[in-house]
């Protein structure tokens, strides 16, 4: 009796299934919901994010000292002459407007 050794089916079957769900996680580990791409890219967008609060952080401050110097505690008489000019229109007598 000669027996041929060839692999069992079961084995063959048993390592591919194996092999593809290794390719199944490894594939969803980099491009999934949760992958290494999609938190790369939410990195990048909170480093966005911190830049855009820092801008609006100072627009903030620029705006709180523009008002507390309009405001009736302390008045900053050159910006209230800038505004004045700005809004209104209004030339002191010795100006000349050249449009």
């Amino acid at each position: 009796m000669t027996r041929t050794a060839r692999p069992a089916l079961g084995t063959f079957v048993f390592f591919s299934v194996a092999f593809a769900l290794a390719i199944y996680f490894t594939f969803a580990a980099v491009q999934g919901d949760f992958g290494l791409f999609r938190r790369a890219e939410i990195d990048a967008e909170a480093r966005d994010l911190a830049r855009q609060l820092t801008d609006v952080q100072s627009d903030v401050t620029q705006m709180e000292n523009l008002t507390k110097r309009l405001s009736d505690d302390y008045l900053d008489l050159d910006l209230l002459d800038e505004q004045a000019r700005s809004v209104l229109g209004m030339l002191r007598s010795d100006e000349i407007v050249i449009r």
